[in-house]
């Protein structure tokens, strides 16, 4: 897999298009980098520009994109809702694809150092690139903001990281960060008033209200024995959150950043703050979200949604990304489109996705089937039938799932629908990597033989992609075979009206199976380990043997209901 990086660098410049442009273009002039979102705020300001592609481009991109901000942002004239201390504010690398965290953090304290010698910007590392615990926490780097930080400059312990200690009126300073993703999430409210958010947000924040003695709004403050403000903390674990007002639409919003969203997802955040506003008086009227954000995001949203309705999680991920966007309000304030805010929509072309079999037509497909390239065959057919036997199987259940008079069964099917999703989407992957496989064993014999270390990297190569030629066949086999207990279930408690379904479902599956198996034969001639090829080809007779059983039992109660 290609190592991929995404950054999601802020530039102090929210208003003029042509700056904010001119940033960009320096961005899309890197060869192996792709522009993914360009989201400027005029309230706050700010530009929060995101790309993605393979390390060293995408530091690249960076270097040439904080060039530009240096020399077109002015930070002595700069007034936003948000907080920031340099034209170029923070600059952090997100690991998205092949690539470790502790990889990312190297290759951000390279670009913290380019900005710095190359650049000239004064940079301090955070998050997991900071060199020191005290500089972890991004609102720590960042206290006094601009204005703040010429005095900052000179004490001992805020000397930057990379680049000259001395204050620079123009660029400020800038954070480089190496994180997970953040999502920046702004939730809308029915106020104007930036004061009852800023209570709200201070309801849901991890770091909650300083606390006053009595519990009242204006008591003293509480202080602990070093004389600093204690807090009592909020209910959302790993929140940073703020109220604001945005005059270009009108409204006040809670700001958060959910820094880790499997302790806290939108979904769990949205439905606190709903909570806390009904609690004061106001409303929610839908959210937005910043930048871009990982698929599983919106799905685990969407299934969270959908069991609210009691309604199956196992319909296609279009559709749970439609009850996302409809529960969370995100086409409040504008139309959020799946395919330009979510990063695997918008990476799907730099990795390489646009040209997959999975994704076209199936008059695409039967034609470039037929063509006279050997490539798709039977195994990335066999994936294929695979595929369409776990859909219908799927199909069923949801149809069950929301069959009237069947509603206190909805959990039930759901479970199956759910099952059956995560099968033929892996069969999906299949039709693919089948064909991958196949013009691997392809590249390995046309690598050259001229000295005995070529030929020895030569049968090296051949004997791996021999090996996974084998493999992904048996994949589909096990995939098949995993469909037929859904399969058997909806045949004998499914819909009655679908039970034909269920049987062209197994008919499907046991095609696949035997389709696939043809393949793990016929590649066995070029493993050279035979033993290994016997034991490969054993797994498979074993279950061709099993899903022709199944498949007798699923037709036998197909019959019955018919």
């Amino acid at each position: 897999m290609r190592q991929i990086l995404e950054c999601v660098p802020n530039f102090s410049e929210g208003r003029d298009p042509e700056v904010i442009g001119r940033i960009t273009d320096a961005v899309e002039r890197v060869d192996g980098v792709a522009l993914l979102d360009v989201d400027p705020g005029k309230a706050t300001h700010r530009t929060v520009v995101t790309f993605a592609g393979e390390p060293a481009a995408v530091v690249e991109a960076a270097v040439e994109a904080a060039r530009s901000a240096a020399e077109l942002i002015d930070m002595r004239g700069h007034r936003g809702e948000h907080p920031r201390f340099g034209a170029l504010d923070v600059c952090p690398l997100v690991p998205v694809a092949g690539i470790t965290m502790e990889e990312t953090v190297e290759w951000a304290r390279k670009l913290a150092g380019r900005l710095g010698e190359e650049v000239g910007l004064t940079v301090y590392c955070y998050e997991n690139a900071a060199f020191s615990k005290a500089r972890r926490n991004l609102a720590t780097v960042r206290s006094g903001e601009y204005e703040g930080l010429e005095q900052k400059l000179t004490l001992p312990d805020w000397q930057p990281d990379f680049g000259p200690a001395k204050f620079n009126p123009r660029s400020g300073a800038t954070a480089v960060g190496a994180r997970d993703y953040l999502v920046a999430y702004n939730v809308n409210l029915n106020t104007t008033s930036s004061r009852r958010a800023n209570a709200i947000a201070f309801d849901v924040r991890e770091r909650g209200r300083v606390k006053r003695k009595g519990d009242s709004l204006t008591g003293p403050v509480v202080r602990d024995d070093d004389g600093n403000p204690v807090y009592s903390p909020g209910s959302l674990k790993a929140v940073k959150a703020i109220g604001w007002y945005i005059e270009e639409y009108g409204i006040a919003q809670i700001s958060m950043n959910l820094t880790d969203v499997k302790v806290t997802p939108v979904h769990v955040a949205f439905d606190e703050v709903r909570r806390r506003a009904r609690d004061r008086g106001i409303r929610v009227t839908g959210s937005e979200l910043v930048g871009l954000v990982p698929l599983e995001v919106m799905l685990e949203a969407g299934r969270h949604y959908l069991r609210q309705q009691e309604r199956s999680a196992g319909v296609p991920d279009s559709e749970i990304i439609k009850i996302a966007v409809k529960s969370l309000g995100l086409d409040d304030l504008k139309p959020f489109e799946p395919g330009r805010k979510i990063i695997e929509y918008r990476l799907r072309a730099l990795l390489g996705g646009s040209a997959k079999l999975a994704d076209r037509s199936v008059a695409e497909f039967t034609q470039e089937t037929a063509s006279e390239s050997p490539a798709p065959g039977g195994g990335s057919v066999s994936a294929a039938v695979g595929a369409l036997g776990a859909a219908l199987g799927t199909m069923v259940a949801n149809l069950s799932a929301h069959k009237r008079g069947w509603d206190d069964r909805w959990e039930e099917f759901s479970g199956w629908a759910a099952r059956g999703k995560a099968i033929y989407d892996a069969l999906i992957g299949l039709i693919d990597e089948d064909t991958e496989s196949f013009n691997a064993v392809m590249a390995a014999h046309r690598l050259p033989a001229r000295d005995e270390s070529e030929r020895r990297l030569r049968d090296a190569a051949i004997q791996e992609a021999a090996r996974r030629a084998m493999e992904v066949p048996l994949e589909v086999m096990e995939k098949a075979l995993e469909s037929m207990p859904v399969l058997e279930a909806m045949a004998k408690i499914g819909n009655p009206a679908s039970v034909s379904d269920a049987g062209v479902g197994a008919l499907c599956a046991r095609a696949a199976a035997r389709g696939a198996f043809l393949n793990v034969k016929i590649n066995a001639s070029e493993l050279a380990d035979e033993a290994g090829a016997n034991a490969l080809i054993e797994r498979g007779r074993e279950i061709e043997d099993r899903i022709e059983e199944l498949e007798a039992a699923v037709m036998a109660a197909v019959e019955e209901r018919l």
